[in-house]
């Protein structure tokens, strides 16, 4: 570094002359010598400028949850890479929304941060926040992880048309973040969101990519402005990639999450899809991208104008019945956590972080007719078009 100050000096004060001057001052014989240091003295300044930035440049850590999980010198070296902008896109969204959640909050609750490491490769940043005034129970997981898949992983994907080897472990990446809100507020509603990227590397060295996500809102009681305003900032999402993805992903919204036994839907959906390779890597990325930076101003402003509503008794042991609903479909239905339980060396604290604090199951429980809680269950039972 001292001679590359030095020779930077040097080039400086030899480039304060003109060509004329110094060879006035220099010796015919000399003046070719000049003429070729000269060249490689301004070619080695360009280099040095050039390399200017990539030395100076820094990844800014401190305004994620904690340490990314893949060394930084490595996500430096390779900002081109879709795994690293994948890893970076779902560190930011994960402290984005934590930090908009702890605004919400009362007395100073704060997420607690857990940043973990699994021996098969890589690992996630586990962020939970408990027994708050706004939030009873947010978990909002970051994970990045690799290593090979176990047969009943590679059999998931198979039946949904992957053509993958079977008979054999097979490399993967994935990189995701997921979260699920259960607030206090039996007026406040409970949303989910998970925003991923897969990698697998078949036997024959081919490798396929894919993507995958989405959000959804599931009240304990309707509120149709809510409803329209929140399906309306995922369309608006969507649209930025194509017209055609909201009508498309919110009908698959709306037959993913369905309590098949209930023959209800979890909530007033959303928008949900799988496997997105077209129409190209950098189009798909940044169609999840503008997907995940949605999910704030569809979400938080709802926060805003119900926490402080007023609730009693009843509705509270309504929130607790339809938490039940959210457990069983997690623990019966959900192929992500079935995913992740699969996993070798899977975290299940982390898995399981999307089920709620409180929840309660009533034996043979049946609304009142024409009540609140009936008119939640038909919309539930029928999903609408709230657009």
């Amino acid at each position: 570094m001292a001679f590359v100050k030095v020779f930077r000096r040097a080039v400086q004060k030899m480039g304060s002359l003109s060509l004329y001057q110094y060879a006035r001052r220099t010796s015919r014989s000399h003046l070719g010598g000049f003429l070729l240091g000269t060249g490689i003295s301004a070619f080695a300044t360009v280099v040095i400028a050039h390399m200017e930035p990539y030395r100076s440049r820094k990844l800014n850590t401190s305004k994620y949850m904690a340490e990314p999980i893949t060394d930084v010198t490595y996500l430096m070296e390779s900002e081109g890479d879709m795994r690293t902008k994948m890893e970076l896109l779902i560190m930011e969204i994960q402290a984005d929304f934590c930090r908009a959640l702890e605004v919400e909050e009362y007395a100073g609750h704060k997420f607690k941060v857990d940043r973990w490491l699994r021996n098969e490769g890589g690992g996630g940043i586990t962020c939970v926040l408990q027994d708050g005034e706004v939030f009873e129970k947010a978990g909002v997981n970051i994970s990045v992880v690799k290593g090979h898949l176990p047969p009943q992983a590679i059999q998931q994907m198979r039946s949904r048309g992957k053509k993958l080897s079977e008979g054999s472990k097979l490399p993967f990446f994935a990189a995701g973040v997921s979260a699920v809100i259960h607030p206090r507020n039996p007026m406040v509603p409970t949303i989910h969101f998970n925003y991923r990227y897969f990698e697998v590397i078949d036997t024959d060295g081919s490798k396929q990519w894919w993507f995958g996500g989405g959000t959804d809102l599931t009240p304990y009681y309707l509120d149709e402005k809510d409803a329209i305003s929140f399906h309306k900032t995922l369309k608006d999402a969507c649209d930025q990639s194509d017209t055609g993805y909201y009508p498309k992903f919110k009908k698959w919204c709306d037959e993913y999450f369905r309590i098949t036994h209930r023959n209800e839907c979890r909530g007033i959906g959303g928008i949900f899809f799988d496997d997105i390779d077209t129409p190209s890597q950098e189009e798909a990325y940044k169609f999840v991208s503008d997907c995940a930076h949605a999910v704030i101003p569809s979400y938080l402003p709802i926060v805003r104008r119900h926490k402080n509503d007023d609730f009693g008794d009843r509705e509270r042991q309504w929130q607790l019945l339809r938490r039940g609903r959210y457990v069983e479909f997690n623990l019966i239905y959900d192929r992500g956590t079935k995913f992740g339980l699969y996993t070798p060396g899977a975290r299940y604290e982390s898995i399981l972080m999307s089920l709620p604090l409180t929840a309660r199951w009533e034996y043979m429980h049946t609304p009142l007719p024409n009540s609140k809680e009936t008119k939640l269950l038909e919309v539930l039972k029928n999903p609408r078009d709230w657009l």
